[in-house]
């Protein structure tokens, strides 16, 4: 399977008549494997920053999470695993598996909760897939 078909396919999905509004599966490093046409462009900094709350978590609180330059307050996740921001009615979640990040972006009428499974389900698979 193509990276592109796990955002197509699994990530952009619909849920319960709702359906993420981008999603990205990025490397580590930075590095794009697949996006949604709409994933805003991720900075380096951003990334960076992501990253070190994986290694540091707590560290997007006081600054808040940025994707694509869009800031997202962070609220809680798993500590070391996934990151989960809010702005307004929508937000953001991030799961790190061994070597990528997935991220999904959603704004209502899909709630936290719902992009919090897409993402993290697909995360788990990948995961166990060793990935």
């Amino acid at each position: 399977m193509s990276w592109q078909s796990y955002i197509d396919d699994h990530l952009m999905a619909e849920v319960d008549g709702a359906h993420l509004t981008a999603a990205a599966i990025v490397g580590h490093d930075g590095s794009i494997w697949a996006q949604s046409s709409n994933f805003p462009q991720l900075k380096p900094e951003e990334v960076n920053a992501i990253m070190a709350d994986f290694d540091t978590p707590g560290s997007l609180a006081p600054t808040g999470l940025y994707i694509g330059g869009t800031k997202y307050m962070v609220i809680q996740g798993e500590s070391g695993a996934v990151i989960r921001g809010k702005k307004g009615a929508g937000g953001a979640t991030i799961k790190k598996t061994g070597l990528a990040l997935i991220v999904g972006i959603y704004d209502e009428p899909m709630t936290g909760g719902q992009c919090n499974m897409v993402v993290e389900k697909i995360g788990d698979y990948l995961i166990d897939q060793g990935l």
